[in-house]
């Protein structure tokens, strides 16, 4: 597994070498935030074209600071934000929201609330897909890995690239 994800991190079209001091020398949130980052890049969003972008982090995620140092890089739209939203009203800004929810009826809760606006949904549980999420991470004995249930991106009307699918260790 551990070759795995050095494959999916060297991976030339999905490549991490931006970030690679940042995941190596971190920790388990900072791999996260590294993934997520990259996932950001490798979605497309329905039009019209982004001008902002918005991270969005509920639960009880301890990426943020990870994620707010590799947002602060340089994006294809104006302005990116990296939030911490407390409750469900908040996420109608987001274009990407990670749900660090270890409670199914509290993730139900958020994903529902989205209903199907273009949200990239990142969960920090791999039980999530079946809750709606796009992307679940999960942590395995050998290292991160990631599953993706394309039928509800393209239900929100994103579209993930196919460097993501093929890395995903299941897509549905």
């Amino acid at each position: 597994m551990r070759r795995w994800l050095r494959m999916a991190l060297a991976a030339p079209a999905f490549s991490f070498s931006a970030l690679a001091g940042a995941a190596q020398a971190s920790d388990e949130a900072a791999l996260k935030a590294a993934f997520v980052y990259r996932f950001a890049q490798f979605t497309q969003w329905p039009p019209p074209p982004l001008k902002d972008f918005t991270y969005c982090l509920a639960g009880s995620s301890d990426m943020g600071e990870a994620l707010r140092g590799l947002a602060a890089r340089q994006h294809e739209v104006s302005q990116v934000r990296v939030v911490t939203l407390t409750q469900v009203g908040q996420a109608s800004g987001c274009q990407l929201l990670v749900l660090s929810l270890l409670d199914r009826q509290e993730m139900l809760r958020w994903q529902q609330a989205l209903a199907d606006a273009p949200v990239l949904i990142v969960a920090d549980s791999p039980e999530a897909l079946r809750s709606g999420a796009v992307i679940a991470l999960a942590q395995e004995p050998n290292g991160l890995t990631f599953r993706i249930n394309n039928t509800e991106a393209k239900r929100r009307g994103l579209t993930l690239s196919s460097q993501v699918l093929k890395l995903a260790r299941e897509v549905r």
